[in-house]
């Protein structure tokens, strides 16, 4: 009969804490779905596949990407990051195995004569014509075990969640690898084009210098006035002060590529001489549901979102009663030789069952809490994939418009070119006057310059699609 009332009273302890348990909450399941193709090609080749090192086969660069995976401070406090994570996880799994201590311990008491404990003591004997000692010694050693049983998943949930969390951050640092490897790679381009407008302002000073001599001599013989020379000085003026700022910002580009990868300013080793040869390669974009495996931002946030759902499960389970187990076992007595007696031995077996029943709003809003995360991580999630596929659909276009457009900014910098050369001669033979020489000379170093830069932007694309891929990181 008492074992039956012990059934009853347990039972109605779990059907307290589960009427009504939680809250209905709103929740759903993330869209992953995404567009067939990027452009109507349904070609599967993805250059995400290709190591960084097969895609950038400049030895300068890397060397440089080397250098910044080894040394760059930002990727390496996200490896501490994963660390810390990868202890959460071993400090979760912790929680639901038994916890055991070893005690030992060692006293001295002395109870009044006229209280209970001393009376007892006085009239007591240990044995035989042996009274208690007084004061009282105490030794004792035992180990003690408490054990909360995961009836519920609450625990492993817990566990997985955090698991899920370390595997999300190996993921966040894939994603700041690419990011790493990108940056570096189009700063090293810029570097480059960099170098490369300023030997064009250079040979086009030269040539202005030639133009003013000219000029000069023209106005000598009475066949051009003062101002033609002034404007033609002012021009070759112009031109040199614009050298300084372009240095200036080689130097900003050499040091923003020093600190990525983590060392303090000096020149950066390059090869400038083969920009112009650096033609873009074809790059192939795939299929858009490749961005699911090869895109670690994407695969961080499915993580997080899974983290997020085992999450809830753990909050729900703080509804239903918990079962702990604790157990102890031990050696005391007052007299230390009498620890390998047998009459010293002391033991304990207990379980408890703790149900919540009044006053459960922290448990709800726990879970309310728990649930709104979790539509934070779907949003998150599918954020995430649409962000990778305007990504990639932006590139895909980009390199097809830079291509067209290169093309015609050549074409229009070799018919400038030798429109310089043609309105020299015009000029000499007064067939010409100095501002169709001045404007002409500007609208060819414009056109250079602007060439320089649509390459640049060309290889810019190049590495910004393979980033939006999901390539750099492997």
């Amino acid at each position: 009969m008492i074992r039956m009332n012990k059934y009853m009273i347990i039972g109605g302890l779990v059907l307290l804490s589960c009427s009504s348990c939680a809250p209905a909450l709103r929740s759903r399941e993330a869209r992953k779905a995404v567009p067939a193709t990027y452009s109507g090609s349904m070609d599967s080749t993805d250059v995400a596949k290709t190591a960084w090192r097969t895609f950038f086969r400049d030895a300068h660069l890397q060397s440089l990407i080397d250098s910044a995976l080894a040394n760059n401070q930002e990727l390496n406090i996200m490896l501490q990051e994963i660390d810390i994570a990868k202890n959460e996880v071993r400090a979760r799994k912790g929680e639901y195995l038994p916890f055991v201590d070893i005690t030992a311990g060692a006293g001295v008491e002395k109870a009044a004569r006229f209280t209970r404990d001393g009376t007892v003591e006085h009239d007591l004997e240990i044995d035989e014509g042996t009274e208690f000692p007084e004061p009282l010694p105490d030794f004792m050693i035992g180990a003690s075990a408490s054990w909360e049983l995961d009836i519920w998943k609450k625990l492993r949930n817990a566990k997985q969640a955090a698991v899920m969390r370390y595997l999300g951050s190996v993921e966040g640092r894939n994603f700041m690898v690419t990011h790493l490897v990108a940056e570096i790679a189009n700063s090293y381009y810029e570097l480059m084009a960099l170098d490369n407008q300023l030997e064009i302002l250079r040979s086009n000073i030269a040539i202005q210098q030639d133009a003013l001599a000219i000029v000069r001599q023209e106005k000598l013989a009475a066949k051009v006035t003062e101002l033609a020379v002034r404007r033609f000085e002012a021009e070759v003026l112009k031109n040199r002060s614009m050298q300084f700022d372009i240095q200036q910002r080689i130097v900003e580009t050499e040091n923003r590529i020093n600190f990525l990868v983590g060392r303090y300013p000096q020149p950066v080793a390059r090869n400038s001489q083969s920009f112009n040869s650096l033609a873009p390669d074809s790059i192939s974009a795939g299929v858009p549901a490749q961005l699911l495996t090869h895109r670690p931002d994407i695969r961080q946030a499915e993580l997080e979102l899974a983290a997020a759902k085992l999450d809830v499960k753990a909050a729900r389970a703080n509804f239903y009663p918990a079962l702990r187990l604790t157990a102890g076992v031990g050696l005391r007595a007052f007299d230390a030789s009498y620890l390998t007696e047998p009459a010293s031995l002391l033991y304990g077996v207990a379980g408890d069952l703790v149900a919540p029943l009044v006053n459960r709003n922290a448990i709800k809003a726990a879970y309310i809490t728990a649930n709104a995360h979790q539509m934070q991580a779907v949003y998150d999630y599918e954020r995430t994939l649409l962000k990778a596929y305007v990504e990639v659909a932006n590139q895909v276009s980009n390199i097809d418009n830079l291509r067209s457009s290169y093309d015609l900014r050549a074409q229009q910098v070799e018919a400038l070119s030798s429109s310089i050369t043609i309105s020299s001669n015009l000029f000499r033979s007064a067939r010409a006057d100095y501002m169709e020489v001045l404007l002409t000379q500007r609208d060819a170093l414009e056109s250079r310059f602007e060439l320089v830069e649509t390459r640049k932007q060309q290889l810019n694309a190049m590495v910004d699609i393979y980033q939006a891929l999901g390539g750099g990181w492997k």
